[in-house]
């Protein structure tokens, strides 16, 4: 019988056939993914590091205390003006920043009346090189871009040498003070405004439903700052309890219990009112970090934020505190 005949057994392809029309490869299975941390992940692990180093140096004091508020600064000012720069303002990045730096230590080696003199120094200087750019059609916005950098992220932040060194301020109305009553205050400040933040993020994912402020940042509600709040007075009443409970000296006892959980919501409001700020800035600059540097947070100035508005805050109420106190 012929090869096409019924009665026979189908024959496969020949070898011709075969090479000129081969087969398909064999489909491999898809390789799975990596596995990629999750945004909270990166949130959570850039505390955890930074967490103790903040707390150290806060401990430490000094010189090194300057010295790491200086390092915060610089580069928060540096990320203020890469994005203030996407709105087309040219400001001196360079006198900006070293202006910025300096003063956390003119306020640690001077005083309040030396750190004014050197911001109106400083603002004087940045009109006057104003005078040597060809473009003196953007001279305004220069001289407000760079002014409001030094401002906004040096003069603000540079409160928390004030608030470190507290016990001068006090013997300077004629009260006594252990010098590190500065290093509770900042401990008490930090745990309001960071614990303020953690529980909106929380309290805000889980519950939230009204928005806080749509047009400036949508991802805020109403649940979620309500959250911040309390959260952030009780870590400001955790953090007076774990000072008497466990930390020698009589550092948390100028506050009492009522006295910190009303101080702890304040620092949380202003400090929400901080986050807004920033995230005002960058809606405007149409950006959704300040920076990359820190993973699942963004820049540094991100991390900054609410203690940029809670720290001076918080030192001017310690002044007025101090000054009912001894001066009165």
């Amino acid at each position: 019988m012929a090869a096409g005949d019924p009665g026979l057994p189908p024959t496969g392809p020949t070898y011709a056939e075969t090479a000129a029309h081969p087969r398909p490869p064999t489909p491999r299975s898809p390789r799975p993914p990596r596995w990629q941390p999750s945004n909270l992940v990166l949130r959570i692990l850039t505390a955890a590091v930074l967490a103790p180093p903040v707390l150290w140096i806060c401990y430490v004091g000094g010189i090194w205390f300057v010295g790491v508020v200086t390092a915060f600064i610089a580069i928060g000012v540096n990320e203020f003006y890469d994005f203030i720069s996407a709105k087309g303002a040219r400001p001196q990045r360079l006198l900006g920043i070293v202006a910025a730096s300096g003063v956390p230590l003119v306020i640690y080696l001077g005083s309040p009346f030396v750190a004014t003199s050197f911001t109106t120094g400083v603002l004087l200087t940045v009109m006057i090189l104003q005078l040597t750019k060809a473009q003196v059609t953007e001279a305004i916005a220069s001289v407000s871009a760079t002014f409001f950098g030094v401002f906004y992220v040096g003069w603000l932040l540079s409160h928390a040498v004030s608030v470190r060194f507290i016990h001068l301020q006090v013997e300077a109305y004629g009260g006594t003070a252990d010098p590190q009553i500065g290093f509770f205050y900042m401990v008490f400040c930090l745990a309001a405004a960071v614990l303020c933040d953690a529980g909106a993020f929380f309290v805000g994912r889980r519950f939230g439903r009204h928005k806080l402020a749509p047009a400036i940042s949508p991802n805020k509600t109403v649940e979620g700052a309500v959250g911040g709040l309390v959260i952030g007075a009780l870590g400001a009443l955790g953090a007076k309890l774990v000072f008497d409970s466990f930390v020698p000296g009589d550092l948390a006892s100028d506050i009492t219990y009522v006295g910190a959980g009303l101080l702890g919501f304040v620092i949380a409001a202003v400090s929400i009112v901080g986050d807004l700020i920033e995230s005002v800035l960058k809606r405007d600059a149409d950006l959704k970090d300040a920076g990359t540097i820190l993973p699942g947070v963004g820049g540094v100035l991100d991390r900054i934020d609410s203690a940029l508005i809670a720290i001076p805050v918080l030192y001017y109420l310690l002044v007025a505190h101090y000054y009912a106190m001894y001066a009165l």
